[in-house]
Formats: C-alpha cells, sequence, structure tokens
C-alpha cells in the first residue's frame, strides 16, 4: 500500500463531498489577476484568467462559462494556499466539564480552531503531535461541516519518561510504528529522549512501512551527531535542534550541519519564530497580549499563556542571552543549508506559548526572509516545497490546470515585499470563495465569542492538565 495512501485518499475523497455540499456549483472565474504559480520556472502570469469549477482549476487563460461568478483580480496577486509543517492542534473538547468554571463555558469549537487557519490563507498544516480527536476534526472538514485546512498527521514516539507514545527497545519502537500506522497516522515523529537504537529501529521500521520520519535529534547523540543522520531521517523540525549539539556557533559549524543534512536527503524546518517569540516573553508578558491573532486563540489558551507562562516565569540574564545566541546561529544555520541546497520548509510549532495558528506562518515566513532567503524562496518553501514532501505535489503547492483550488489572493505582490502576504483579499479552501468581508465577520465573531468564554480560573493552580 502507498505510505501515504490515507493522505491521498482523503484529499482524492474531496471532489465527491463538494458535490455532495451543493447539487450544480457554480463556476468560479478570477479575471485580470497576476499569478504567481510556484512552479519550478515560477513565471509570474499576468492579467489572467482563472476558472474554478467545484474544487479545482480547471483552466488559466482559456475561456471562462457565462454562468461563472466572477472574482475581480485586477491589481491583485494569486499564490497557492500557504502550508504550515510543524503545527500542535486543539481538538473539539468542552474544558468547561474538566474545569468547571463559575459561568463560564469554554467550548473549543472545532470552526473556531480553524478560523484563524481560514483568516490567514494556511490552507494544510502538518499535526506533530496528531491524537485521535484530530481525525475526527479532520472528518468534519472533509464533510464540509466547518471550513478548514487539509490535515497531515504524525504519531509522536518518546522514550524514558516522556508524555504519549513511550519506546524504551528497539522492538517497542518498531511495534509503536506498526500501531500508528494501523490507527491511520500518516508520519513519524521522533523525540528527544528516546535511546539510540530505539531511534534507529523507529526511523527503520518507518521505512518499511511506507511512512516518513521528522523529529528532534535525540539528547544521547550529543557529541556523536553525526550518528543521528541514518537513512530515512527526512527532515529535522527545529534549526535549533543543532543549537543543542554544540558550543560552537561558527559558520563553519553550520555548514558542517549542512553538509550532514545535505548527504543525508534530510530536509530542514527551522521554526525561527519559536526563539523569536521566546525571546519576547522572556522580557514581557505584554508581548503575549500584543501578538497579531492572540485574540483569536481559544480563551484556555490565552489563559495559559499569560498566566502560567514557563518562558516568563524562568527568566533570567543568562536565558536570555543564551537565546539570542540561539536567534543568531539559527539564522546562520538557514543561510547554510541555503548554500548547500538543503530544501527548508516553513513551520511555526503554532501551539507553543505565543505562537498562534495560521497568523505565525506570516511571521516565520518574514524570518526566513531576515534569515537570507529571497522572497520567492520563503513563497516557495511555504508552498510547492512542503506539498513535496508530503507527496502531495500532484494535488497542491501550485497553481496549475488540474490541481486543488487552495488560493490566496492578495492585494499586493509578495515577490517584492514578503509583508504583503499579509494583505489577503480572499482565499480558496477546497474551491470554496471566502472574501475578506465574510473573514473579518468570522475574526469579529471569534472575538466576541473568546470574550464570553472567558476562562476565570487561575491556570497556574491546575496539577492536572
Amino acid at each position: 500500500m502507498n505510505r501515504l495512501f490515507s493522505l491521498l485518499l482523503l484529499i482524492v475523497s474531496l471532489p465527491v463531498i463538494a458535490q455532495a455540499q451543493s447539487s450544480v456549483p457554480k463556476p468560479i472565474v478570477i479575471k485580470n489577476v497576476n499569478i504567481i504559480p510556484m512552479t519550478l520556472d515560477n513565471k509570474v502570469i499576468e492579467n489572467a484568467t482563472v476558472v474554478i469549477e467545484g474544487n479545482k482549476i480547471v483552466s488559466i487563460n482559456k475561456p471562462a462559462p457565462s454562468s461563472a461568478k466572477v472574482i475581480d483580480g485586477k491589481g491583485k496577486w494569486l499564490i497557492p494556499g500557504l502550508i504550515d509543517m510543524h503545527i500542535h492542534g486543539l481538538a473539539d473538547i468542552d474544558f468547561g466539564k474538566k474545569y468547571p468554571t463559575k459561568g463560564a463555558t469554554l467550548f473549543a469549537d472545532n470552526q473556531d480552531v480553524m478560523t484563524p487557519y481560514v483568516a490567514t490563507g494556511v490552507t494544510t498544516i502538518f499535526d506533530l503531535n496528531a491524537r485521535v480527536e484530530n481525525f475526527g476534526q479532520r472528518n468534519e472538514i472533509i464533510k464540509g461541516k466547518i471550513i478548514g485546512p487539509r490535515m497531515a498527521m504524525a504519531a509522536l514516539i518518546e522514550g524514558e519518561d516522556g508524555n504519549g507514545r513511550i519506546a524504551t527497545t528497539p522492538s517497542d519502537g518498531r511495534q509503536s510504528v506498526r500501531m500508528a500506522k494501523a490507527e491511520g497516522y500518516e508520519f513519524i515523529k521522533v523525540y528527544s529522549r528516546l535511546n539510540i537504537e530505539t531511534y534507529k529501529a523507529i526511523i527503520d521500521e518507518a521505512f518499511l512501512q511506507g511512512m516518513k520520519v521528522i523529529g528532534h535529534i535525540p539528547n544521547d547523540f550529543e557529541g556523536k551527531v553525526e550518528g543521528a543522520f541514518v537513512p530515512h531521517f527526512d527532515m529535522v523540525a527545529h534549526a535549533e535542534e543543532f543549537f543543542k549539539q554544540t558550543d560552537d556557533l561558527s559558520e563553519k559549524k553550520a555548514q558542517y550541519f549542512a553538509k550532514l543534512c545535505k548527504d543525508n536527503g534530510t530536509w530542514l524546518t527551522p521554526t525561527l519564530i519559536v526563539n523569536e517569540s521566546i525571546a519576547e516573553q522572556y522580557r514581557s508578558l505584554d508581548s503575549i497580549r500584543n501578538v497579531e491573532g492572540f485574540k483569536y486563540a481559544i480563551p484556555l489558551m490565552q489563559n495559559k499563556w499569560i498566566t502560567s507562562n514557563q518562558y516568563n516565569k524562568a527568566s533570567s540574564p543568562q536565558k536570555i542571552a543564551g537565546n539570542e545566541k540561539r536567534i543568531e546561529f539559527n539564522k546562520r544555520l538557514v543561510k547554510a543549508f541555503k548554500e548547500a541546497d538543503v530544501p527548508i520548509v516553513a513551520g511555526t510549532d503554532a501551539g507553543t506559548s505565543g505562537i498562534v495558528w495560521g497568523f505565525s506562518l506570516h511571521d516565520e515566513i518574514a524570518l526566513l526572509v531576515e534569515a537570507g532567503l529571497t522572497p520567492e524562496e520563503a513563497l516557495i518553501s511555504a508552498t510547492r516545497l512542503p506539498a513535496t514532501w508530503l507527496g502531495i505535489a500532484d494535488k497542491i503547492g501550485t497553481i496549475e490546470e488540474g490541481k486543488f483550488a487552495d488560493l490566496v489572493l492578495l492585494d499586493a505582490n509578495p515577490l517584492t515585499d514578503i509583508y504583503n502576504t499579509r494583505k489577503i483579499a480572499g482565499v480558496f479552501f477546497n474551491g470554496r470563495w471566502i472574501d475578506k468581508a465574510t473573514i473579518i465577520k468570522m475574526l469579529s465573531d471569534l472575538e466576541k465569542r473568546n470574550t464570553i468564554k472567558t476562562e476565570k480560573d487561575d491556570w497556574s493552580k491546575r496539577k492536572d492538565y
């Protein structure tokens, strides 16, 4: 069976579902739009006509049906839907049952969880510690009950004293992979406390099961990091994984790490935004309150990030200085990986304190440009390359005839200023058009619900979550 069968099955099934939602969906035509296709040559198609029928792009610069709904794209720019390659998602949970409050219901409605992605044009996400609840969430999206991104899901496997799936022997590791495969996960994430032999067994078994591996470099490889780069260790989940392995923060060392990845065929998700956010949280909690999108996170998470902020509570001059070194080395790594032609994909670690789902991907893309990528390369890292790594580049990641209509319409050109990715005029989620006015209303309604559901308990007093 194809190693990505379940993910491909999800995507292939969507056209049928779209038809079930609407008996005869009207074609949509975008006229006079500038297309940034994100293909290999990525030649901008100016003043183009794009026709969407159902959830597919059926034609570019061909006659449009007279019955089509027309969207004026004059002066606007069309890019593929964005892909966040490192998130930790929330599921449909009534927190009020677990933590009863005085008149407050802390229900994390699935549409509320997904709305920040819709508002920011993030049409695909990769959850690196997915849970069974996320399968139900994904099914709701497939059935059209809620609007949300396509979801790829990895099962996390940890070593001794960890949480979740624990494997302390090679046999346990192999069995954990087989169980994850049987449960429907498409990918495996390896974590920090795995011992060396178990780590290697997990990666080998994942390959046998047709599952790619992403994750941390286990702590046991300290001082011998070369040993972590075994065949089929497909992606390192953070640039800071390399920072943890050395006291030598030189450009030469960054180039050495890049060569290790290049020789092994291992990609990188830098997650630069994490340490940038930590730096702000070390200094002040105002950085959390003022972060873009904070008011759209569910109240429970808002409360946790403010009342039980691990970074702010543990702040010290030494930690601030150490994190600044990490930030600088992460940028050095991005530059070295680019020069070594190691593929870099955009991921945010959304769900970590202060990293808001959807909004943070635009921060990450901008940080990749600051670290040395061109705007075009940064956009590729959030579109074509992630689709390639996930094994679905024939379906999404570029704007081409026959591909799914996961698209973002921008008011300005992101190739001249990467911050223009935030100037969203509308989005297509699987062919469904959501204009700016609708996005504004969705966010406004979400903010109001979040205000009503304000958490009254002190998160820091909880011992059972």
